[in-house]
């Protein structure tokens, strides 16, 4: 068993809170897994009776009549009657359809049409559900329905979102054992989908690609009824291969017309990013101005959840090591708490004729957790002196009091250079340093 310790001890503390538990995230991140296998075991070692869990799986055509709603709520109300307290867990609740008010329909049940108004939905059971004061509910979905990072705002203050991602390089690495180099390299190919973990390489490269396109972008295709899918396939793999770099919409629609000869609209654009976001796909990172302490501009730096689905929509052929690793720097951070921006600030020089000239400087990242903050710098090695001086550089002109750190993807224990700045291995950095 692949151990979720995170995630399970969210759920431990959730329990029987009163709120429905709203487990969401990327398919095959294990959502089901989470709740049907780690944390029903816990459940069972801890006195609870296995007749008071049920589990419903709606993908499971002999639970197909509790699609609907109503019906749903009848039988999970009727499966914990009498009981002192009963643990639900609802799988796959996209399956649910929505109905036209019974009230309204002479106590018919009639699915209801994209703009009826006076609807019974998923949302209106477990919500109903979820007061009953004998009943705690758990809640997962794989597809765009339950996907879609606003599908927690339905729901408003009313539940609890547990946000579940790939395996992060701890899990992984502890899974894997044996040697962490070997793990580290593995993990900035491969990523940590729980299934694509447990098979052989090749095996690998063809469900990731397999994964990215039956699935992935099948639901964003469906939940907003796509016709036209290439200029979408060819956005992904042209963010893809700029993973890491200072981009907006206006630099995409260019690059894409000078690369592609095809032309996009800016606001073409901005939606698909949107769309990827929203099923998790990536993360977007926003700049920050150091010195002005403030979020600033339209640039932004955009991060796959899972480097192995990244390598995968560029067929493998391209795994940078440093963008791997800045990719995984960056999922780490936000996995162990920090909130994480791109650093940015200005700096006035004077130029050979004696003229001020501004120029922008960036630091990979500013990470802060309570009253931690750090400036980040990551690079796949420091043994090129250009290199070196390359990542100093910006630390050098930022004379203030936060933490400056250089991860690179070389095995080192952590210590300081002449400056004072720490230097520390990859490794190092993600086991212990930012826990």
């Amino acid at each position: 068993m692949i151990r979720r310790n995170k995630y399970l001890n969210l759920l431990i503390k959730n329990r029987d809170n009163g709120f429905p538990k709203v487990i969401t995230g990327i398919r095959r991140c294990g959502k089901s897994y989470l709740l049907k296998e780690i944390y029903k075991t816990y459940l069972l070692e801890n006195s609870v009776n296995e007749n008071d869990i049920l589990i419903l799986e709606l993908d499971d055509d002999r639970n197909i009549l509790y699609r609907d709603p109503l019906v749903l709520g009848e039988y999970v109300r009727k499966f914990c009657a009498g009981k002192k307290k009963c643990y639900v867990f609802l799988d796959e609740v996209q399956k649910i359809f929505p109905i036209i008010n019974p009230a309204l329909t002479e106590g018919k049940h009639i699915p209801a049409k994209k703009d009826d108004e006076q609807i019974i939905s998923f949302v209106d059971v477990i919500l109903g559900l979820s007061r009953e004061k004998n009943i705690d509910l758990y809640v997962t979905g794989s597809n765009s329905k339950m996907l879609s990072s606003d599908i927690i705002t339905e729901f408003r203050d009313k539940a609890v979102n547990i946000q579940l991602k790939p395996l992060s390089f701890e899990e992984f690495s502890e899974y894997k054992g044996g040697s962490k180099t070997d793990a580290l390299l593995e993990y900035m190919q491969f990523g940590g989908l729980p299934l694509a973990v447990l098979k052989s390489e090749s095996e690998k490269k063809d469900y990731l690609k397999n994964l990215f396109e039956m699935t992935y972008f099948k639901d964003i295709i469906e939940r907003n009824k796509l016709k036209k899918t290439s200029s979408l396939d060819e956005l992904c793999n042209l963010i893809s291969s700029l993973t890491g770099q200072l981009i907006n919409a206006e630099k995409i629609a260019n690059t894409f017309q000078s690369v592609k000869k095809e032309k996009i609209n800016k606001l073409t654009v901005e939606k698909y990013i949107g769309y990827f976001i929203d099923s998790f796909l990536i993360q977007e990172a926003k700049r920050y101005d150091l010195k002005g302490r403030t979020e600033i501009g339209a640039l932004r730096k955009y991060y796959f959840l899972d480097t192995g689905l990244r390598n995968a929509r560029l067929n493998f052929a391209f795994p940078d090591e440093g963008q791997m690793l800045e990719n995984i720097v960056y999922n780490e951070l936000i996995y162990n708490g920090y909130s994480v921006n791109i650093g940015t600030f200005d700096t006035v020089t004077k130029d050979k004729n004696g003229k001020s000239v501004r120029k922008t400087s960036e630091v990979d990242f500013f990470a802060k957790r309570g009253t931690n903050q750090f400036y980040i710098q990551v690079c796949a090695s420091l043994a090129d002196t250009t290199t070196r001086a390359r990542e100093v550089r910006p630390f050098l002109q930022l004379n203030d009091q936060v933490r400056k750190i250089i991860v690179t993807g070389q095995n080192v224990n952590e210590n300081l250079d002449e400056n004072g700045f720490v230097i520390i291995g990859a490794i190092d950095f993600l086991l212990r340093f930012i826990k």
